[in-house]
Order: C-alpha cells, then structure tokens, then sequence
C-alpha cells in the first residue's frame, strides 16, 4: 500500500500542534506524500475540498485551531483522522473530542487512556502519556458506537472497524522519546486512508511507521539519530518486509 501512496502523491492536510508540524511535515514527504499545513479558519474548510485526506490533532488546541477543526470536519469529503490528545482531564479539549467524533471521522487514533475517554472507559491519562493498557475492547466500543476504524496504540496497537480487530506488533520504545513520535502517525494514517478507506489501510500504516522504527534503532546511538533515521527510513522500501499485521478474534 505504501507503493501506491507514493504513487498517488496524497496530499494531507493536517490541522496539528505546533510542537510536531515540523517532524509530521517532514514524515509525509519523506514517505512520498504531501503535507499542508492549513488550519486557520476561512482557509481549513475550502481546503478540504484541495485535499486526498485530513489530519485534525488536538495537541495544542488554541481557539484558531479548535474553529479551524470544526470547519474542515464539517467541510471534508475526503477521509480524516482525530487524534484526541490528552483527553480526559482537560475540558476544552475533551469536550472539542467529543463534538468531532460526533462528525464522523474516518479513524480515530490515540493511546488507550484516550480510546479509553471516548468510549467512556476511562478518565484520561497522565497528560499525553497512556496511564492504561493497551486494550481492543474499548476500541471496538468506540468503533461501534462512532462508526469510525479505531486505533489504539501502544506497545503492541490494535485496529478495528468493529467488526474485525487487527494487530499489529511493530515499533520500537524509542518512537515514545522523540517529539512527534505518536502525532505523526496520525498523518501517516491519513495518507494511507488516502487511497483504501479499509481498516487494513490503517494497519498497513501502523505497521509501516513502526517497521521504519524498528530499522532506525539499528543505525543509532539516542534519540536525536533516531529522529534523523527514522525520517531517513519512511523513504525507503525496507519496512515493508518486515511489516506485521495479524488479525485477531473479537473481545
């Protein structure tokens, strides 16, 4: 799938937070997609209608952006992704999930303690960092309810659409000490949404992220070579022999 992503060129808008456009933008062009980073209101909504697929982060939700958001979630024809990050303790951005979820995105992607708030499992986790296990059930919760493919991640992620649940065993611990590491994949997942609207696109992306991750770790020395490597990584066609995708029973 990767190939025809690099084919296709999509280009992905992505309305994230200002600590990641950089590592995000850099990603995307790296794997052969196209970034743009358009998220002020009177601009995010007409360019849904430019872009192959949408990125809605909610990292740093500033009142521009939360505007911004709601207008290309109401705009987009093509697929997008919510990433609700750090929600549960924090109201603004919490109740900002909640609203876009209810606009029907594509996939949904977040660590278990934000899967967890949505599906109402859960109170949140430490800030952005997962407090709970990495768990399907909420997932498919979440899947069923939404009508959204879902994306849990952790040390092993879990895909589902609600009726089939994938899992993906790729990654490495170094992607969680690098800023960016988790909020890139979200783009990542929108580009592969970009040319198969399938639970196995969102797998396939997951897979692919953590396969170039597994490949960085082995070329260096901390976090900041990582960084450089990985990027390096997402260009090349390695990861993909060494993607591991497996379906699972439903909880």
């Amino acid at each position: 799938m990767i190939q025809q992503v690099r084919r296709t060129v999509p280009l992905v808008q992505c309305i994230t937070n200002t600590v990641v456009q950089n590592f995000t933008a850099n990603a995307l062009l790296s794997m052969g997609a196209a970034p743009a980073m358009t998220d002020i209101t009177g601009e995010a909504g007409l360019f849904t209608g430019i872009a192959d697929a949408l990125l809605i982060n909610l990292g740093t939700p500033t009142p521009e952006q939360r505007a911004a958001a709601v207008e290309a979630a109401q705009a987009a024809a093509c697929p997008w992704v919510l990433d609700p990050v750090a929600v549960g303790a924090l109201p603004v951005r919490t109740a900002l999930a909640r609203e876009l979820v209810g606009m029907g995105p594509t996939a949904i992607r977040g660590n278990a303690s934000e899967i967890g708030v949505l599906a109402g499992s859960g109170a949140g986790g430490r800030g952005v960092e997962s407090t709970d296990e990495v768990d399907p059930v909420a997932a498919v919760s979440l899947a069923r309810e939404s009508g959204a493919i879902v994306a849990v991640s952790g040390p092993v992620d879990f895909i589902t659409d609600g009726t089939r649940v994938l899992r993906v065993d790729n990654g490495d611990e170094l992607l969680t000490k690098v800023t960016g590491g988790g909020c890139t994949l979200g783009a990542v997942v929108a580009a592969f949404l970009a040319v198969e609207r399938s639970v196995d696109a969102v797998a396939a992306a997951h897979a692919f992220y953590g396969a170039a991750a597994e490949i960085a770790v082995k070329k260096s020395s901390g976090p900041g070579s990582f960084a450089v490597a990985f990027v390096d990584a997402l260009a090349t066609d390695e990861p993909i022999e060494m993607m591991r995708v497996h379906e699972e029973d439903l909880p």
